[in-house]
């Protein structure tokens, strides 16, 4: 799942984008409100976390903008105003959820995934299904044929992608930009690694293969039928 974190505070923001991925996550993060307004416009995320005071345009008023354009993502709104009063207009602005600074972080993910299991926006997936292989984006597991699969949050964030994209090819680069947030590398063998761990924990002891390896564009997940 992709998250949109609109914070102002660089290192505050960095802090927060750090652990939803190690969270297996997908995280971007704007500084203020235009390019946040942007962003909302241009993509579409599962769920935001947006503060209140932010340069351009304030975090109030991006949520009303997006809620009167019929976007329901869900917002957490993380702010240092922490009256009654502002989370009541927090709440009536369009947020969801209403958490104040300082935080703890294990809450702010908890906040999170209650938003995500609500199912406030329509075009949230909270599940992923390739034949018998199942991904459950909020409880962040996997199953194939009901047995249980561990993975590592980079792991789970990798099989995310290739499952949304399932039947496609998924090229190196768009793994390394989507999955690890940074430009290609044509020397990199970090996918290789990662993609044979994961081979191996979803299709071993399976007659059937779902993750497969095209040679000289990328790798694909299908259903073998």
């Amino acid at each position: 799942m992709r998250i949109l974190i609109v914070e102002d505070d660089l290192e505050a923001a960095a802090y927060m984008a750090k652990g939803l991925r190690e969270s297996g996550y997908a995280v971007d993060h704007v500084a203020d409100g235009k390019e946040a307004l942007y962003r909302i416009a241009a993509e579409t995320h599962d769920a935001m976390v947006v503060d209140r005071m932010l340069p351009g345009v304030d975090g109030l008023t991006i949520i009303k903008t997006m809620r009167a354009a019929g976007n329901k993502t869900p917002v957490l709104i993380l702010s240092a105003l922490g009256d009654v009063d502002d989370r009541v207009k927090g709440l009536k602005a369009g947020g969801d959820d209403y958490l104040t600074k300082p935080y703890a972080f294990s809450e702010l993910q908890a906040r999170l995934e209650a938003l995500l299991r609500r199912g406030g926006s329509e075009a949230a997936e909270t599940s992923l299904r390739v034949a018998d292989l199942e991904l459950d984006l909020v409880s962040r597991t996997a199953a194939r044929s009901g047995r249980p699969i561990e993975l590592k949050p980079k792991e789970f964030l990798l099989l995310e992608y290739l499952m949304r994209h399932a039947g496609h090819v998924v090229t190196r680069t768009m793994l390394l930009e989507n999955v690890w947030d940074y430009s290609f590398d044509p020397q990199t063998n970090v996918i290789d690694v990662h993609i044979s761990r994961l081979r191996h924990k979803i299709d071993r002891d399976f007659d059937k293969p779902l993750l497969h390896t095209i040679r000289g564009a990328g790798y694909t997940i299908r259903d073998p039928r």
